[in-house]
């Protein structure tokens, strides 16, 4: 009775414009997002200590990290098509609170590579909750606020740079201190989640089995278009987030803790410039956004990989490049919003995330296996080069013809 009588109110309330509801629901949800990315990267900033204590290769040292980065993207496929079925409500809390024991069980896991790569595995848990956040904020904001709203969503992904400055420095003050108080503050909002976000009353429910709904979304052409550029630009951001501490620490030979500090900087520029380009993408058309991103990106690419030094060129190349592809990010969903019918933008959503996703499980082997063949990271970065100038030219040449359903 009572969402029967709410649905006349949201159907005025999109038109009229999002309100206290939209804002708490992006609000929570963003910490949320923050909270799990946080849990996500725990691995990456010890990293370096994993590798002393084991004896670990190079290569070695890029699986582990890549690991959850794989899990949680393949993950967001069945999440966020979970998600168009029984709703945010649901779906965020549980996930949340499900993070918890892979991240308690890093504690035991600590001395044996295998059981690192096992609860790494289960972390991937944390990096889901993307396709849960994108289609509730995406449900409750008009079509001409979405490409923020998504934008300040997507600062959640802050979470890497919280992990890459705190989790070393907690670790100070006792090594199994980090985990400990990221499964509390996960606890806490599990049951913030459940009191506080809701589902917009008027949301669209599937009836489709989660097959058929996946098949559907992925016979979209937009669907695979949206992924490859997500794959340069959230794929580049996540690629980052988990190896620049050890491209720092390896190459320029900062300590663990001055790299994750460094390391946090490139992430928190990202997060700032997500809602950058969703805001841009308000006011033109996304792929224009998308394009001038990623030509930066290609740009400043080839300078890194002339190996120059860290101040002031590297730190310009390495903060250009993470204004770049946050505001990448933020463009391509905004074209996610614009384009999907809502009953699917969950599924469209777990598509394309879960391919950003892949899109960072790559690079951190491929650095690792380059550099442990040819001592140098230079090939590293002209790859990343090519991959960001190609999706300039396709973004520019072939999704400016895109437009809203």
């Amino acid at each position: 009775m009572t969402d029967t009588a709410d649905r006349p109110r949201a159907a005025a309330a999109a038109h009229a414009g999002p309100g206290a509801a939209a804002y708490r629901n992006l609000i929570v949800a963003t910490v949320g997002f923050t909270l799990t990315f946080w849990a996500w990267n725990l691995i990456s900033p010890l990293g370096g200590d994993y590798k002393e204590r084991l004896g670990l290769s190079s290569f070695q040292q890029s699986l582990l990290v890549a690991v959850p980065v794989l899990v949680g993207s393949i993950g967001r496929i069945p999440v966020g098509a979970l998600t168009d079925r029984y709703g945010a409500r649901r779906m965020f809390p549980l996930v949340t609170a499900g993070t918890i024991v892979p991240v308690l069980l890093l504690i035991p896991a600590r001395d044996s590579y295998a059981a690192l790569i096992g609860v790494g595995f289960l972390l991937g848990l944390g990096g889901t909750t993307f396709a849960i956040g994108v289609p509730l904020v995406n449900s409750w904001f008009p079509p001409a606020k979405r490409g923020f709203a998504i934008g300040v969503f997507g600062m959640g992904m802050g979470g890497v740079a919280l992990s890459g400055y705190f989790t070393p420095r907690i670790a100070q003050h006792g090594e199994n201190l980090p985990f400990l108080v990221v499964a509390v503050a996960l606890a806490v909002f599990a049951v913030v989640g459940a009191l506080l976000i809701t589902d917009r009353p008027d949301r669209p429910v599937p009836t489709a089995s989660l097959s058929a709904r996946l098949g559907s979304a992925g016979r979209l052409r937009v669907t695979w278009e949206l992924s490859a550029l997500y794959a340069v630009g959230f794929g580049g951001v996540v690629a980052f987030g988990v190896y620049l501490p050890t491209y720092l620490k390896t190459w320029y030979e900062l300590s663990p803790t001055d790299a994750g500090t460094r390391a946090a900087g490139f992430a928190l520029v990202t997060v700032v410039f997500r809602p950058v380009g969703g805001w841009l993408s308000d006011r033109v058309h996304p792929a224009l956004v998308t394009a001038g991103s990623l030509v930066l990106v290609a740009l400043l690419a080839i300078l890194q990989a002339f190996d120059p030094s860290l101040l002031p060129m590297g730190t310009v190349c390495l903060l250009g490049m993470a204004a770049g592809l946050g505001a990448a990010s933020g463009s391509v969903f905004a074209m996610v919003a614009q384009v999907t019918p809502q009953p699917q933008v969950g599924s469209v959503t777990g598509i394309v995330g879960a391919v950003g996703g892949l899109g960072g499980f790559v690079p951190p082997l491929v650095m690792g296996a380059i550099y442990s063949a040819k001592d140098s990271y230079s090939i590293g970065f002209m790859l990343l080069s090519d991959l960001a100038l190609a999706g300039c030219v396709y973004a520019y040449g072939r999704m400016r013809s895109v437009r809203p359903d």
